[in-house]
């Protein structure tokens, strides 16, 4: 069996879909997939689990077949969170430092953050990200603080909210299945780290990850994201309306939208039409090509009139000038760029997470269906790496040996903690502790 510390996994739990990945950084930067499973989704609802042993029977079998392909015995995954219960505020913070002549630090940044964690937010919800936007010192706005002097560390704050009981939920679901879950991810934030480059995020971008029970918006510009929403429907809405129009089943309009269908009804052709089998020996329905695109469209327009929203209340309606950038599996839809351009007036292109896959990837992967769990991949590698790091300064500045118990429980005290400050005085005295000695 390959060794887990080399690699990470990610479960990307879908409406329509759940999907687990196993990945690995390879000497050339990019990311290697080793293992891909998917299966289709029951028990979640628009990012909700609704159902747990239905979730957790689909989470098993993407998660066995995952281990069966690579011969990796997973521990723990990083998983993706969205939902209509997701949403976000803005919140200004500060700290008063008493030792002026000192330079402000990285731990006073990261205890300003931390301190956001603790505003008080409505019962029954949670603080999951916490995203700084911008730093003052001393009333002097738009600064990078690490290494000035100053007594007063302000910033601006962009904090994602959602239900405690819905992240529950999920971690129950995925703990069911024998593993940990080393953090719940925003969906939006995890695709927009897949398909996005940094110069677009530099210029202003939208990203908008159309899945199919939730249509996910990440907003940023400077390189930092400004906005997020989560906007409670996605494809699922549009196959019910070919149903209920073209009185057909569910799976029959699943199939029609993927195969024929188109975004904009006057790019349709006039004389095509398809023909459906009647349900239990009945005679069969001849729908046509024009008829299927004008039910999309409708639906469509409804979900680009909610991004249009979203975008005009952010703020930065007018510093987008990257425009817009389509992902999900409802990103493929035939002529959905047209009308979105027509819709919004912004440039618009799908994203695809090509730019960080290595090349012996298979072509399956590189589809913007996956750029969520591509993006899970990307920023749990970026967290491990980060709490790998800090382990081995520890280990260093003790200048001793450590067995892989020992750095275990190093490891374990570098994730629980969550004040830097704190974290130090943890680490300080780890050695002296029973568990440690040498």
């Amino acid at each position: 069996m390959a060794k887990m510390n080399e690699y990470v996994a990610a479960i990307d739990l879908g409406t329509t879909k759940i999907v687990t990945l196993i990945g690995k950084k390879n000497p050339n930067g990019k990311f290697q997939i080793v293992s891909q499973s998917k299966t289709p989704s029951t028990g979640i609802k628009r990012g909700v689990v609704l159902n747990i042993e239905e979730t957790v029977a689909s989470i098993q079998r993407t998660v066995e077949e995952a281990q069966a392909q690579s011969g990796i015995i997973l521990s723990d995954v990083f998983v993706g969170i969205a939902g209509q219960h997701i949403r976000s505020i803005k919140n200004r913070g500060y700290i008063n430092r008493d030792n002026t002549e000192s330079e402000i630090t990285a731990e006073d940044v990261q205890k300003l953050i931390n301190d956001m964690y603790k505003i008080p937010i409505e019962v029954g919800e949670e603080i999951l990200h916490v995203l700084p936007q911008d730093f003052i010192v001393d009333n002097e706005p738009g600064v990078r603080p690490i290494g000035m002097m100053g007594r007063r560390l302000e910033a601006n704050f962009h904090i994602v909210i959602g239900q405690t009981a819905s992240a529950k939920n999920i971690e129950k679901c995925v703990n069911r299945v024998g593993l940990k879950v080393n953090d719940l991810i925003l969906e939006p934030l995890a695709s927009s780290e897949a398909v996005l480059t940094e110069d677009e995020k530099e210029a202003g971008v939208v990203l908008v990850d159309i899945g199919g029970g939730t249509t996910d918006v990440a907003m940023f510009y400077d390189g930092i994201v400004r906005h997020t929403a989560v906007i409670p429907f996605g494809g699922n809405v549009i196959t019910n309306d070919i149903k209920e129009g073209c009185s057909i089943l569910f799976r029959q309009a699943e199939s029609l939208k993927v195969q024929f269908g188109s975004a904009l009804g006057d790019m349709a052709p006039e004389d095509k039409i398809v023909t459906i089998p009647g349900i239990s020996g009945r005679d069969p329905k001849e729908i046509s090509f024009k008829s299927l695109a004008y039910i999309i469209q409708s639906r469509m327009e409804e979900i680009i009139d909610a991004v249009n929203y979203e975008i005009e209340n952010s703020g930065y309606a007018e510093k987008l000038s990257a425009g817009i950038v389509l992902t999900g599996g409802g990103a493929l839809l035939r002529h959905l760029s047209q009308l979105v351009k027509f819709k919004t007036g912004y440039d618009v292109r799908i994203g695809f997470p090509n730019e960080h896959l290595s090349a012996d990837c298979s072509e399956d992967i590189n589809q913007p269906m996956y750029a969520t769990a591509i993006g899970l991949i990307l920023k749990g590698y970026d967290q491990v790496s980060h709490i790998e790091k800090e382990v081995e300064e520890i280990i260093v500045k003790k200048e001793v040996e450590v067995t892989p118990e020992q750095k275990e429980v190093i490891r374990t005290n570098v994730k629980k903690s969550s004040i830097m400050d704190g974290l130090k005085k943890t680490l300080a005295n780890m050695f002296e502790e029973k568990d440690m000695e040498m």
